[in-house]
């Protein structure tokens, strides 16, 4: 099988497409075939070396596949045939994959494998951190971050999804219409002293949640639009800098900063994706759930899909498409990414 193999942590660069062993599961593993890769942030900064997840090399990474069940073990649920969808901590960049039964999800016929790949690590981790972190109810006004990219995206359509009235925060004016095509009731732009643009839009009150995958300076921000018991998500840091926090402000003003780790989350709760699928599912029926694949590549592009991630190039979710799924799709092979970069 083809596989992108990362040599070094010099980034997207340090990835060589080889040609691999197929992996053999354990007994409670599944050998699934990819038909589609998605692509995400924390892929990026594993091949810098700088993942909280930093595997010996040499490695393949990848955290998120979609396709066909190879093989699965006896009284696992699981048949050769079966349509699935997967979260790894690594080996997703591959024609084959491993998976640990715990981390796959059924992906339904009416859904592509395009699309299931877009949804395993953005719509997981956004559902976990809104709902069973954030403690989400219907009514509650949400916040979301960096909502033109892809956790941005999924957030604004799970938030909505579970009741709440979104605020889509963009990072510039022209990405506006990606959030509000997401679902978003209101977009601003994230500028300095945006906290008094959000309170203005809610009254003076602030939002009941905030959910913030991007930190650096914004984190300050978004403290200051939270209103009384109002609830902070931290999912990421896509805009480099990690922030801190005063715990006196958290004391003195009724709020919460919680963190939601998707991925580490499913060893000690191993019924999580299963549980989040169904939701979303509703959701898809619903037509509340709907990737935004803002672009497409070629298995052998998959460096050059991280190069545009880390540029900040991508609006909404890149996908990485196997030759497989090309031979049946009539999906545009690679999308090239814009040059216009992120501000």
């Amino acid at each position: 099988m083809r596989a992108f193999e990362l040599g070094d942590y010099t980034g997207p660069r340090g990835l060589t497409l080889t040609t691999a062993e197929t992996p053999r599961p354990t007994d409670d593993e599944i050998l699934l075939q990819v038909e589609a890769v998605g692509v995400n942030f924390p892929d990026l900064l594993m091949t810098k070396g700088l993942y909280q997840h930093r595997p010996a090399l040499p490695v393949v990474p990848g955290c998120e596949v979609a396709g066909t069940v190879a093989s699965a073990p006896e009284g696992s649920g699981w048949q050769a045939g079966d349509r699935a969808a997967a979260f790894v901590w690594q080996g997703g960049f591959a024609e084959q994959a491993v998976v640990p039964a715990n981390s796959l999800v059924p992906t339904p016929d009416s859904v592509s494998f395009e699309t299931a790949a877009a949804m395993v690590v953005n719509y997981h981790t956004v559902h976990f951190a809104l709902s069973r972190r954030g403690g989400l109810t219907p009514g509650e006004t949400v916040l979301v971050m960096g909502a033109a990219g892809g956790v941005g995206t999924a957030a604004v359509q799970v938030a909505k999804g579970l009741g709440a009235r979104v605020v889509a925060g963009v990072s510039a004016s022209h990405r506006t219409h990606i959030a509000e095509a997401a679902g978003a009731d209101e977009t601003v732009v994230l500028e300095p002293g945006f906290a008094t643009t959000i309170r203005e839009m809610t009254g003076g009150r602030g939002v009941d949640v905030v959910l913030d995958p991007v930190g650096d300076w914004l984190f300050g921000e978004a403290v200051r639009s939270l209103a009384p018991e109002g609830r902070l998500l931290v999912v990421g840091f896509a805009a480099g800098k990690i922030p801190s926090i005063e715990v006196n402000r958290l004391l003195l003003r009724n709020i919460s900063v919680v963190g939601a780790a998707f991925g580490a989350f499913l060893e000690v709760d191993s019924r999580l994706m299963k549980q989040q699928a169904a939701s979303l599912e509703r959701m898809i029926a619903d037509g509340v759930v709907d990737p935004y694949v803002g672009a497409r590549f070629e298995f052998e592009d998959l460096p050059r899909a991280l190069e545009c991630l880390d540029r900040g190039e991508i609006e909404g979710k890149a996908v990485v498409l196997t030759g497989q799924m090309h031979a049946r799709s009539n999906s545009p092979a690679s999308i090239i990414c814009s040059q216009r970069p992120r501000t």
